[in-house]
């Protein structure tokens, strides 16, 4: 092997391996971007279940053993579990270590982990905005980031070689990178995904709501763009609480600035204000093909989605 061959890192380790974990896993192996890759869960089903896949070299539910000797060690956990995660695996990091996350949450997973990771490992959080609303290691595959965004905040004062590797190895998974810093990830990221998710839970929650109070038909007769909110709002209930209860004050900010805005568009169909309501969807469809034309998603018939009469690649989210 070269050394333009040489794996990335020697020893990889994956702490969690559902949706996330599991692709990482699976584009790690596939493009030699690991020597080793370690996988850690808590749960035993979960751990036999990729056992069965072949997501690793070696298997714990023991996470201090899993990390030990690695040169990288990815978290990727509900983000209420990142503290307890740290306590665990900080006194056994090698100097020199990498330690990262996937989190849809930055500044409080700082907060959570950073007390707790020694001074001699590097801790650089990252944030693939890419996913489905499908998880557990079964849902994985290693096309999953290719062409996706993946987000690096580091604290400051980190080691910059240390954030680099860690950047290259997302670039060697298809990945295009930007670093910003944690808070002003989460507010970015309160208005792109968090608001959109829960949006798209309260009016399938409300749609459900209907169709036991009525008896209507709003489930049966379900039109596209009900139907997409229900894709949203499939994604895993453990990690989106967790993303509220741990980015509320930007989710609270934006939801805010959210509310004003649809106050507005209610004023405006109240009063049959054409201009207004014209006004805003021409922007909003600028903003749909700015979104195509930047290679984030497809002009595809029915959002690229296969349906009965083919096969099409399914968008991602994050």
């Amino acid at each position: 092997m070269s050394a333009a061959d040489k794996p990335i890192f020697g020893r990889l380790t994956l702490i969690g391996i559902g949706l996330i974990g599991g692709s990482i896993a699976r584009v790690a192996r596939r493009d030699g971007l690991a020597g080793e890759i370690v996988v850690s869960t808590r749960r035993r089903e979960t751990l036999d279940r990729a056992v069965e896949l072949g997501l690793g070299d070696r298997y714990t539910t023991d996470m201090a053993a899993a990390v030990e000797g690695a040169d990288c060690v990815i978290v990727s956990v509900p983000v209420g579990a990142s503290e307890a995660v740290a306590q665990a695996i900080g006194p056994h990091l090698k100097p020199g270590a990498i330690v990262s996350d996937v989190g849809s949450v930055k500044a409080d997973v700082v907060r959570q982990m950073a007390p707790h990771l020694p001074a001699h490992a590097h801790f650089v959080p990252a944030h693939p905005v890419a996913g489905t609303e499908h998880s557990g290691p079964d849902a994985g595959f290693a096309e999953l980031f290719h062409n996706r965004w993946c987000i690096l905040t580091p604290p400051p004062g980190t080691d910059p070689a240390a954030v680099e590797r860690l950047a290259a190895f997302w670039r060697a998974t298809g990945s295009k990178v930007e670093t910003m810093t944690p808070e002003h990830h989460d507010m970015v990221l309160a208005i792109t995904s968090h608001i959109p998710h829960l949006i798209a839970y309260n009016i399938v929650g409300t749609a459900a709501h209907l169709e036991q109070v009525t008896a209507s038909e709003v489930i049966k007769f379900s039109a596209g763009g009900f139907r997409d909110f229900t894709r949203i709002a499939a994604s895993d209930p453990t990690m989106w609480r967790d993303v509220f209860l741990h980015n509320k004050e930007a989710v609270i900010e934006m939801l805010g600035r959210f509310i004003e805005d649809l106050f507005a568009l209610q004023r405006a169909v109240r009063f049959s204000d054409g201009d207004a309501l014209f006004e805003l969807f021409t922007k909003t469809r600028a903003i749909r093909r700015g979104i195509i034309d930047v290679g984030q998603d497809t002009a595809a018939p029915d959002f690229g989605r296969a349906s009965a009469g083919g096969s099409a690649e399914a968008p991602a989210k994050g």
